[in-house]
């Protein structure tokens, strides 16, 4: 089956369809934003929920990983299967990002739905195809109709690779309109064969 070049307006089913359809994906995450340190991680996910996350930058050489079965984060601060860990429930305020992120809440399944949410509120703009790194994206904005006075993202900017159909930048923005926070999804790899896919515990 050949993916359209340009999505269609239902292009959050076809990339909620292609996240349910996968069984694991590894990318490096790159956060900027004004106000918190650039953030680099190596990022690991297996259905039905497992994260795991190798910081590059800051903290470089820790390692976390979240379980479904546990509903636990264990955290090696000094490099995976190091003596030394923490483990942790996902709601410490020591885990959560600057901008407020869980781990059981940061896999791009999550990013679908607070989109879909976003989109029930406002409107949605397709704006065609730009490159994003070695990647042809489809460029989409949702924005929420009424910004005045509202908590969290009013308006994600997004760009979906032609291929794959998941997105490959985020880039999302408050009330203000100006960027809270900007996500490149590098060198993603889909359904890793599980003797590749890095280990969750």
């Amino acid at each position: 089956m050949t993916r359209p070049a340009v999505p269609t307006p239902d292009f959050m089913s076809d990339a909620q369809a292609r996240f349910d359809a996968l069984a694991n994906y590894e990318v490096t995450l790159r956060s900027t934003s004004a106000s918190a340190e650039a953030i680099v991680v190596r990022y690991a996910y297996r259905k039905p929920g497992f994260v795991r996350m190798d910081f590059i930058r800051p903290h470089a050489g820790a390692t976390l990983v979240y379980s479904p079965e546990t509903r636990q984060v264990t955290l090696w601060p000094f490099g995976f299967g190091t003596f030394a860990r923490l483990t942790l429930s996902p709601d410490s305020r020591l885990l959560q990002s600057p901008h407020g992120h869980r781990v059981d809440q940061s896999d791009i399944g999550a990013l679908l739905v607070d989109v879909r949410k976003l989109q029930e509120q406002g409107d949605t703009r397709i704006l065609g195809l730009e490159a994003v790194g070695m990647s042809r994206a489809a460029h989409v904005v949702v924005e929420r109709s009424v910004k005045r006075q509202a908590a969290g993202v009013c308006r994600y900017e997004l760009w979906f690779d032609a291929n794959h159909g998941l997105p490959v930048k985020v880039v999302s923005e408050g009330a203000s309109g100006r960027p809270i926070e900007t996500v490149l999804m590098e060198d993603l790899n889909i359904d890793v064969p599980m003797s590749r896919l890095a280990p969750f515990g």
